[in-house]
């Protein structure tokens, strides 16, 4: 996007305007492209007076003093060599222990190779019991075993290692070498033992009663575009909560946001998202709504710099902000929704920023790029306006879709590292595998276990959410 010059208009001088990710959705990483003007500086909050670090009372984490009976080993050790007498120290008067030192450590890895010798035995009935393979074992005479398939997919999906990358370490970790090819494979094994998994969280999402939900784009499949298309690319769908989330690799379509869990939700339920159309498709049921704030607070950052003689854009962002900060502190309290009297103040104030800047925009202004999508925002609040205030009513309702996005954001890093994943099969493996993991941490269980089970046939299953 080139920088554009406004031309003079009535009532203003002449304004540079560009979006960056304080203005609008473009990711901060888009900053610092050709021809974008640099997000504003923020101004510097006036010193607090707390000292820099840690917090008095906040919790530590330090290594702590272990008990004995926490220990898993204890060694004694003594002077070794010989006195300046010339007498050797095995031989001297032990006075005691007047030192004591613990150590954290980790073993050094290497990988072990075990031989499984099944027996049969015959019973005097005269039947034949063999005995069965362990736990993750296949059907071949030599294979890897689930710790180190668990490692392997670990790294691919958590931390985004390419490949390549995934055999180097374990063949400096382990001393193994597994192929690239076999690497790779274990997306698509991994996936099918995290299916079952995919499908509770699928569930559990579509009996929740207020979701997040968002998309964004990602190069996958073949670099050559389909027909019609101007891009290869797909869209990667997120619909969460804060336990738990699913993802859905398909395009932008109708016919992919019926695929998602917001089809699934029960009639009433809420979906927090951004204002693209397709959510507000009825072919998604019966659903209400809650525009994402973040998204707007956005938008109304890029309507200041557009109308910087105007002081509406910036009273509907601060207005909207105290709504937030109240609804947060209500629900600290444990309240169900905010106080009537705090939410009639800030309606208010809203409508009256909003008639004011209904009033000084119109429709169509060609002299403004980018006027149209501040029209439609002020025409949305005043015809949407239970849309952007439902979270004040219920606060278990979020007033964005922040943890879409926060669950969307790995998938950037890893398009950024890797760059475009070319079999689409195995990036609709990579993001099941994501997903579940995802809800693996939302629950403080330990990734690597869940899916070293799973490799052995164990399948985790998270728990339903408190009512």
């Amino acid at each position: 996007m080139t920088l554009c010059q406004h031309t003079p208009h009535l009532g203003g001088t002449s304004h540079l305007h560009s979006r960056n990710s304080t203005n609008s959705s473009t990711p901060p990483s888009k900053d610092g492209d050709p021809g974008r003007t640099p997000p504003q500086k923020e101004r510097r909050a006036k010193p607090s007076g707390r000292a820099k670090g840690k917090q008095k009372g906040a919790p530590g984490a330090a290594l702590r003093w272990r008990e004995e009976d926490e220990l898993d080993d204890r060694r004694d050790r003594y002077p070794e060599g010989a006195c300046g007498c010339g007498a050797d120290l095995a031989r001297a008067s032990d006075l005691g222990v007047v030192d004591r030192y613990q150590q954290h450590e980790i073993p050094l890895v290497s990988v072990s190779v075990v031989q499984y010798d099944q027996h049969a035995v015959a019973c005097g009935c005269g039947r034949v019991h063999t005995a069965a393979r362990p736990e993750g074992a296949g059907s071949g005479r030599i294979e890897y075993g689930p710790n180190l398939r668990g490692y392997a997919v670990y790294l691919l999906v958590v931390h985004f290692v390419p490949v390549h990358r995934v055999v180097e370490i374990l063949t400096s970790l382990t001393g193994t070498a597994p192929s690239a090819g076999f690497v790779h494979s274990l997306l698509r094994r991994a996936a099918r033992a995290l299916a079952a998994c995919d499908f509770a969280i699928r569930t559990l999402i579509s009996l929740a009663f207020a979701v997040c939900a968002d998309e964004t784009p990602l190069k996958v499949g073949p670099a050559t575009p389909a027909e019609g298309k101007k891009e290869a690319k797909g869209y990667l769908h997120v619909v969460c909560t804060d336990l738990y989330t699913h993802f859905l690799l398909g395009d932008r379509s109708t016919k992919t946001f019926r695929q998602t869990v917001l089809a699934d939700l029960e009639p009433g339920a809420v979906a927090v998202h951004d204002r693209y159309q397709a959510y507000d498709s009825t072919q998604l049921g019966d659903l209400d709504h809650q525009l994402c704030l973040a998204h707007v607070l956005r938008d109304l950052a890029g309507a200041a710099e557009l109308y910087p003689d105007d002081t509406w854009p910036i009273q509907l962002a601060d207005e909207l902000r105290e709504l937030i900060h109240r609804a947060n502190q209500a629900r600290t309290r444990a309240e169900t929704c905010l106080p009537e009297r705090i939410k009639s103040l800030g309606v208010r104030g809203l409508r009256a920023a909003v008639r004011i800047g209904l009033a000084a925009t119109t429709p169509i202004d060609d002299h403004r790029p980018g006027a149209r999508k501040t029209r439609l925002l002020l025409e949305a609040f005043r015809d949407r306006e239970d849309d952007f205030l439902r979270f004040t009513a219920d606060l278990r309702i979020p007033p964005t879709s922040n943890q879409a996005e926060r669950d969307l954001r790995p998938a950037k890093i890893q398009e950024n590292i890797s760059g475009r994943l070319t079999d689409l099969g195995r990036a609709k493996d990579r993001y099941l595998i994501r997903g579940v993991l995802s809800t693996v941490v939302k629950h403080a269980a330990n990734p690597l276990i869940v899916l070293r089970d799973a490799f052995t046939g164990t399948t985790w299953l998270p728990p339903a959410a408190r009512a």
